[in-house]
């Protein structure tokens, strides 16, 4: 058994998240989760909402509200969608708890006494109208090295290159489009170059990497310069230095401290098990691994800026140092990054209404119908389309016709012949290579699985299926109501089989999963679901808010013999089969927002 740290991109809690964001971080996640724990790894995975930075306090201002305020209303609509999706987070938090503010200050100071937090003067952003600072991600322009028109103030997305909002051509707000003003502001700089030969040396010893993943954090090494991790702005964490943390104009850039929040998290988990030192397992020991999921464009925010806070948190940059009272803690294992999922040719924009919410998908379809197509055709290595079309021959043909289908004829079968799950007879060639292919399977659908190759992984386990429905196809049980003895065995067969599928399939259907558990009989929780705790602050008891969470005790990732005698019902179809009309009526519904 391995400690598996699952660290899951952190939502920002300025608004109901689409199935975009979902796509690339949420179900990928929660898959590779349930799998590791099946495996009979001790998984953490761990995330909450991002809740500070400039966009928030805009958004609250034009809305009438503090910024804590409209925090606290969003983080709850993620925790509820999060929660109906089957996400099964151990801590899923917020960055706005005591605990998260003291392990951020920590980290900075420890960091800042190693000697790679630099202060210097620089030109910073801010709009003419407000006099408020303009974040680097809400200035765009053209590219000065590419040419690209729609580089953001920290990077181009079209080559790359990490930028400063001075350097862009023509740069532009993103908030009301004026021309920001540059003005002179100390700040302190993460030293990135001190951390080059570490982090090349990390990377280049990187193994089984998404190739664009690793080639494109090797090449943010070309050009790495200091980077400002403190900002002019007054909602965010205090600079915890003499000086700075009086100053209520100055606070930590939003990315310094949300990338903390994966070791914050972890602290706040252990601390409400009663164990306040058990998240030392998944940070400090040497066999402990840890996968970090997220979209293509945090890729640098955790293949270079979260391991150099790291490296000079344990002192290992080129200025030497010695690690905080956390210890020596450990780089990732993987930077798991997926591409972006756009809708019917579009790049979602909630601005522009070009938007899919995941509480409304959720609110019409079946959630497992959503993550098999994520898994099925998400944006694991490249960009991809979502459509409706899409998504109703997913739902239909495959989901439906293929598992769905097999399910419900497997049980009909025994339910009308048997009542029970029969006792099988002595096994032919057919039979046993039909149970050699299921179990076959969990060797094959484990190894996609770890590897990230979920796409791949749940096309074996539906090609498993499809093996299953030949075999039924090819033993024609309905014509062996002369030779019960045959029809036993082959009934049996067939139930084991679908069994095996199932345990297959949890990792990514897991609502299913359990009602096709119950189906064939089973009693009891086979497909944990994760659950909303109200939580009080560790740190501040008048502060309460809504936590992930779940207790998590799942089936092996093994076949599970079905026990004869097991009485199974009539059953009623799993999935449920979409009409024609959705189509019409989900565009047309994309079109009255636009």
């Amino acid at each position: 058994m391995t400690h598996i740290l699952s660290a899951v991109a952190w939502p920002y809690a300025n608004g109901p998240r689409h199935i975009g964001h979902v796509a690339g971080f949420g179900v990928p996640s929660d898959v590779f989760s349930r799998h590791m724990r099946m495996a009979g790894h001790d998984v953490l995975m761990v995330s909450g909402t991002d809740e500070h930075g400039t966009p928030i306090l805009v958004q609250a201002e034009q809305e009438g509200v503090t910024p804590q305020e409209l925090a606290d209303r969003y983080n709850r609509v993620i925790v509820e969608d999060l929660t109906s999706l089957g996400l099964t987070y151990d801590l899923f938090t917020r960055t706005t708890t005591r605990n998260h503010y003291a392990v951020v200050q920590e980290m900075f100071r420890t960091v800042h006494k190693n000697g790679y937090m630099v202060e210097k003067t620089t030109m910073g952003a801010i709009s003419p109208s407000t006099g408020r600072t303009l974040p680097d991600r809400f200035i765009e322009g053209t590219c000065p090295i590419c040419g690209y028109d729609g580089a953001r103030g920290d990077q181009c997305d079209n080559c790359g290159n990490q930028l400063d909002p001075i350097d862009l051509k023509n740069p532009r707000s993103r908030i009301n489009g004026e021309t920001p003003k540059f003005v002179e502001s100390n700040h302190f700089f993460l030293d990135l170059p001190a951390f080059v030969d570490a982090l090349g040396d990390w990377l280049r010893g990187r193994e089984g990497w998404r190739p664009n993943v690793l080639k494109f954090s090797l090449n943010l090494l070309d050009d790495v310069r200091p980077r400002a991790m403190t900002r002019d702005i007054d909602w965010g964490i205090p600079v915890p230095l003499p000086g700075w943390e009086e100053n209520s104009t100055k606070r930590l850039y939003v990315w310094f401290d949300a990338v903390i929040g994966y070791l914050s998290a972890s602290i706040e988990w252990a601390r409400r098990t009663g164990d306040p030192d058990a998240w030392k397992q998944w940070w400090t020991e040497e066999n402990a691994r840890s996968f970090y999921f997220m979209g293509k464009d945090n890729i640098t925010f955790h293949s270079q800026i979260w391991p150099a806070e790291l490296l000079g948190y344990d002192g290992k940059g080129t200025k030497g140092g010695a690690p905080g009272p956390y210890g020596s803690l450990q780089l990732p294992t993987e930077v798991v990054s997926s591409e972006f999922l756009n809708v019917e040719g579009q790049k979602f924009s909630s601005s522009r209404g070009v938007v899919i919410y995941v509480r409304d998908m959720l609110a019409r379809y079946q959630p497992d119908a959503f993550r098999y197509y994520v898994a099925a055709a998400g944006p694991e290595t490249q960009d991809v389309d979502f459509t409706w079309d899409g998504f109703l021959r997913r739902t239909n043909d495959e989901l439906v016709a293929g598992w769905g289908n097999l399910v419900n004829r497997t049980a009909s079968m025994v339910h009308k012949n048997f009542g029970q799950i029969p006792t099988p007879g002595e096994l032919t060639d057919v039979d046993r290579a039909v149970l050699a292919t299921t179990q076959a399977g969990f060797a094959e659908v484990g190894r996609l699985i770890e590897s990230h190759r979920q796409r791949a992984a749940i096309a074996e386990a539906m090609r498993v299926v499809g093996d299953v429905n030949r075999y039924v196809s090819e033993t024609e049980p309905w014509k062996l109501k002369t030779d019960p003895e045959r029809l036993g065995t082959v009934l049996h067969t067939v139930t084991q089989a679908v069994s095996d599928c199932n345990t297959l399939l949890s990792p990514f259907l897991p609502h299913s999963a359990q009602t096709v558990h119950e189906v064939l009989g089973g009693t009891g929780t086979f497909a944990p679901q994760p659950r909303i705790d109200e939580v009080t602050d560790l740190d501040d008891d008048s502060r309460h808010y809504p936590v992930i969470t779940g207790d998590y005790a799942f089936p092996a990732w093994e076949s599970r013999p079905v026990t004869p005698g097991t009485p199974i019902d009539k059953p009623t179809p799993v999935f449920t089969k979409l009409d024609d009309s959705i189509v019409e009526e989900e565009l047309e519904r994309l079109r009255e927002k636009a």
